[in-house]
């Protein structure tokens, strides 16, 4: 009797994908031989994804639907103000990668241009911003205003360059459980809130011993 065939699905796409990415160091070299390998035909594969590097994009976005998703299954997370939920975003986020660590360093390494590497952070990008976006409290509305900055979206970029900031640190840290990642959200996040409240010293100035003495350290 034939085996019956597995339904394939996006998730499974995803899975394998990551598994053959990691299995031979390197992305599949086509739809075709991608789809061969795993028992289903090409046609299967295009119900999900348009080309290979759209399951990179989708993977990253992954990892920031499901961060989303487990934070507002705390009951205390609505009550929560901006800063405490950029800070549960940024710890959530960083233990989806540090499970996937294997995938997300060889993904983002690939290449030596760093904008190829970046590109696959597109969808990831565009989740962040709407993210940062829907949790700006009214009161950091009003205080955007009163600083005459270019609103919400400099907020927004802004906050999206911290992000990469602290992806790149996290891909260099070698410090048990990535506690140095842990000190540096802790860190530039409380400095980035300070900032808006025009009470920057102290953390500004703590912040650049942080990063100092991790430039002395790692020469």
């Amino acid at each position: 009797m034939a085996t019956k065939k597995t339904k394939i699905s996006k998730d499974k796409i995803v899975s394998l994908y990551m598994e053959y990415t990691l299995e031979h160091s390197e992305k599949p070299k086509s739809v075709y031989l991608f789809s061969k390998k795993n028992d289903f035909t090409e046609a299967e594969f295009y119900d999900f994804f348009g080309t290979l590097e759209s399951i990179e994009k989708e993977i990253y976005k992954m990892f920031l639907d499901k961060t989303v998703e487990l934070l507002h299954k705390d009951p205390n997370y609505p009550d929560y103000d901006m800063k405490s939920k950029m800070l549960s975003f940024y710890f959530t986020f960083f233990e989806l990668l540090t499970a996937n660590r294997s995938y997300v360093n060889q993904s983002l390494k690939a290449h030596q241009n760093q904008l190829k590497n970046l590109a696959q952070l597109s969808s990831l990008r565009t989740g962040f911003l709407e993210y940062v976006s829907n949790i700006i409290t009214d009161e950091y509305r009003i205080k955007l205003e009163k600083l005459q900055k270019a609103q919400e979206k400099a907020l927004q970029e802004s906050s999206w360059i911290q992000f990469l900031m602290a992806i790149k640190f996290w891909l260099e840290d070698d410090s048990a459980g990535f506690e140095k990642t842990d000190i540096y959200i802790e860190k530039s996040v409380k400095l980035s809130f300070e900032l808006m409240n025009l009470a920057p010293i102290d953390s500004l100035i703590d912040f650049g011993k942080f990063m100092f003495k991790e430039k002395i350290q790692n020469r």
